[in-house]
Order: C-alpha cells, then sequence, then structure tokens
C-alpha cells in the first residue's frame, strides 16, 4: 500500500511520540475554574511569547478570531479586513453570526495592505454608516501565499488605527512561520495589536488547540464569550500540554518547512504548464495554477491524489500545497515527480491515471 503524501493542510500534522508521552505525563484540573496547572501555564508562556498581559487557551483558532471580533465589537460595527482573509473566506460568516458586525474588505497585495487604505477605509460619522470599529490583519496571509507581513507595516496598520480611536486584531495563526522566517521575534510583530490569535495545530503540530492574547482587561472579557460559544473546558492539561512540549520542541524547525516549500516550488516549476512565482514563497504554503496543463484544479488534485499525493484546489485553476513536520524533503521530492508525470501526460493529451 503506497503511503499517502498529504500536503493539503498543515493542520494534518500528527502529534509526536514525545509529545504524547508529555501530554500524558501532564498535571491537570478543572480548566473553567482556572485550576489546570498545564492550561495556565500554557497561557502565561504565549502571552509572554507575543508580549501580552494574558491569554487564553481555547480549542480552535476559529473560535479565538471569534471571540476577539465579539469582544472589540458591538452589533452593527464594521470590521476591516483584506479581502482573501480567513474570517471573511473560511469561517462560515461567524462574524455576521456571532457578533452581529459587517466587514469591509481591503483589496491587498498578496494579503499584505497599507494603512493609507485602512484610512480610506474608515466610515465618516454619521447616522447612515455602520461605525468602524476593528481593524485585523492574517499573519501570514494564507490566501496571499504564505505571505510574510513586514513588520515595519504592521506596525503603521495598527498605528494608523488606533489614531482614529480603531481596535486591531491579528489572527496570528501562523505567526511562528513568520518570526522564524523573518528571523524577528513574535512579539515584535504582535506589537500595535489589541488582540492576537496564536494556533498551535499547524505547523507546530499539536492536535488540538489555540490562544488568544491581549491585555488583561480584555481576556478577562474574552473568558465570558468563551464560556458563553460553550469552549468552557475541564482537564484541559492533558491537551494543553501538547502546547508546552511544541514551544520548546517545534518552532526552530518550521525553517524546515520552508524549505522544503521552496523545493516544492522549484520543481513544479519547471513543469510544463505550471504558472507559480518561486520568489513569492516566503514560508510553508505553494500556491500554484495548472490552467496551463488543460485541467482544471480538481482535476489535477484528483489525478494526483490516485497517485499517492494529495494537495488542495482553491480555485478553478488554483492549487495549494502545505508542507509541513509530516512531510520529509524525500516525500517532497517524490511529489513533484509525481506531478510531473501526472500532469505531463494530461498536457500531452494522454488519458488520465
Amino acid at each position: 500500500m503506497t503511503t499517502l503524501i498529504d500536503l493539503a493542510s498543515d493542520t494534518l500534522t500528527s502529534p509526536s511520540a514525545g509529545m504524547r508521552a508529555f501530554m500524558a505525563r501532564a498535571p491537570v484540573g478543572d480548566e473553567q475554574r482556572q485550576e489546570d496547572p498545564s492550561v495556565n501555564a500554557l497561557q502565561e508562556r504565549v502571552a509572554a511569547l507575543l508580549g501580552k498581559e494574558a491569554a487564553l487557551y481555547l480549542p480552535s483558532a476559529t473560535m479565538a478570531n471569534a471571540i476577539a471580533v465579539k469582544t472589540h465589537t458591538r452589533p452593527g460595527d464594521e470590521v476591516v479586513l483584506e479581502r482573501t482573509a480567513h474570517i471573511v473566506t473560511s469561517e462560515a460568516g461567524g462574524t455576521a453570526l456571532l457578533s452581529g458586525a459587517m466587514v469591509y474588505v481591503i483589496d491587498g497585495v498578496r494579503g499584505v495592505f497599507t494603512e493609507q487604505q485602512v484610512v480610506d477605509a474608515i466610515r465618516r460619522d454619521d447616522p447612515h454608516c455602520a461605525r468602524t470599529r476593528l481593524v485585523c490583519v492574517e499573519q501570514t496571509s494564507n490566501q496571499g501565499g504564505g505571505t510574510v507581513w513586514p513588520v515595519a507595516r504592521l506596525h503603521a496598520v495598527a498605528e494608523a488605527a488606533h489614531r482614529h480611536g480603531l481596535r486591531t486584531h491579528m489572527d496570528g495563526a501562523r505567526v511562528m512561520n513568520a518570526a522564524v522566517a523573518s528571523g524577528i521575534p513574535a512579539a515584535e510583530h504582535a506589537r500595535g495589536y489589541d488582540s492576537v490569535t496564536f494556533c498551535l495545530t499547524k505547523g507546530l503540530g499539536c492536535p488540538v488547540g489555540a490562544l488568544l492574547a491581549g491585555e488583561r482587561a480584555f481576556i478577562t472579557e474574552a473568558r465570558r464569550y468563551k464560556h458563553m460559544f460553550g469552549g468552557a473546558m475541564r482537564q484541559a492539561g492533558i491537551i494543553a500540554a501538547a502546547g508546552l512540549y511544541a514551544l520548546d520542541h517545534n518552532v526552530e524547525r518550521l525553517a524546515q518547512d520552508h524549505t522544503h516549500a521552496k523545493i516544492l516550488a522549484r520543481g513544479l516549476a519547471e513543469i510544463p504548464g505550471i504558472a507559480i512565482d518561486v520568489a513569492h514563497v516566503e514560508t510553508n504554503l505553494v500556491f500554484f495554477d495548472v490552467a496551463g496543463t488543460g485541467l482544471t484544479a480538481k482535476e489535477a488534485v484528483e489525478r494526483l491524489l490516485a497517485r499517492g499525493v494529495r494537495m488542495g484546489a482553491t480555485g478553478r485553476t488554483r492549487i495549494r500545497a502545505v508542507t509541513h513536520m509530516d512531510v520529509s524533503q524525500q516525500d517532497v521530492e517524490r511529489a513533484v515527480e509525481i506531478a510531473r508525470e501526472v500532469w505531463g501526460r494530461a498536457r500531452a493529451g494522454a488519458p488520465g491515471e
């Protein structure tokens, strides 16, 4: 049986033997009562990592974003985001349902926008208009191609928002990828943002969990929504311990994923009919277009999967591949070989497999 080379997402990692053993030994308590020592330790550590006063452990980054928006806004307020932001494209309309807030989308460049675009998006103070309340950025930008926001741009956007009385939130689901790729500490990326989402289940390799960090008063209010949204847990230290282990063992190794993504991108660029800008592959996300092969993205990934490699179709001819800790350099090189065979045959007009 062929082992699947799974490049569909970095959420597909399995906890390592070392992580599982560490989780099994974790001291636990009632998380909802704030008595779980492992959860408390993780919250303190992530808050310090991001340069914030406090943090809140949650089941998922989607819940963290939802709680952040809810805490920062009131029904009828407007949230400014980039058009491809995860909160806009992939969180099931939670901003509307849970917060009763509108979204104003900005057209950025690979997921990144400017401080002037923020200023231009602010509604006038008029009873006919929604109140612009919150500006959100996504670091790294997923649909932007794993783009790392330059720290100077992050700071400029936050400063512009605060200058106009707005709150700021960073969806930092992959902020550690940004920190490793840029060589700049996560706290510096997060500086100026009133809240930050921090995901454990992507490149860090944990089976569950995320955190929301910010000022202590903000986290106190966010905890209320955590309970309201059904996010309170009991002996959650067993899963929180995975985060503690990941921070000790899985941060620096993110650089390997970035290297593997570059290898994958360069290999794909050599396949006739594949359009990809290798220079824009900054972290572990690789986006490319297969229109030149004569296939749709759906057809292309189906043919690839039949040969034991999984990627994801994100548009009619656009595909995403993601490197992570469970994919080796050998796996990446083999994936390129299979893609060349399968898609090259399709371009030549031969029947697909």
